[in-house]
């Protein structure tokens, strides 16, 4: 039985960025119960050269919208990855589940053999929408999430896998 690329695309990405979401708030209400400034937990990375929270939640964000504008053949939104606030990181999770949501199922699923190119740190990378869907866009965004999770539960944050996994869970 073959599943529509729109029905596992955006519903998933949708259901991530509310666990995300959720992660996000534990870590807004773990720093008050600690009396810590949110800032440590913002500014946290789980290794020097690695995104801190706001960029891997930033590059979540652009997983998403960009897979979900290139195969629907529309215009990707540019954001300007200013986030420094658990606020503004919730704002860039709402803002890109309204765009994504936005996007109708048949124009996802009209791109499933559309011709994708991203650009990526090794040069240009040549998909179909399908194959940018499994092989690039869902390992990319499930990365960034699940390190967002590290992030927060490595600065104490009282996480478990049920809240990474959240409505599936």
């Amino acid at each position: 039985m073959a599943i529509p690329l729109y029905q596992a695309s955006v519903p998933v990405f949708l259901d991530a960025f509310a666990n995300l979401s959720a992660m996000l708030d534990k870590g807004v209400e773990h720093a008050k119960g600690a009396g810590l400034d949110p800032a440590v937990l913002i500014e946290a990375r789980l290794f020097e050269n690695m995104y801190a929270l706001p960029g891997q939640v930033q590059r979540a964000s652009d997983t998403a919208k960009g897979f979900a504008a290139r195969v629907a053949g529309v215009d990707n939104p540019k954001y300007e990855d200013n986030e420094k606030t658990f606020a503004e990181l919730q704002a860039r999770i709402k803002k890109t589940a309204d765009f994504i949501g936005g996007i109708k199922p048949e124009q996802i699923n009209a791109g499933e053999e559309r011709e994708v190119t991203i650009y990526a740190g090794r040069g240009e990378l040549h998909f179909n929408g399908r194959d940018y869907l499994l092989r690039f866009a869902l390992p990319n965004f499930f990365f960034h999430v699940a390190t967002a999770y590290g992030i927060l539960r490595h600065k104490g944050v009282p996480l478990t896998k049920k809240d990474y996994l959240g409505r599936i869970a």
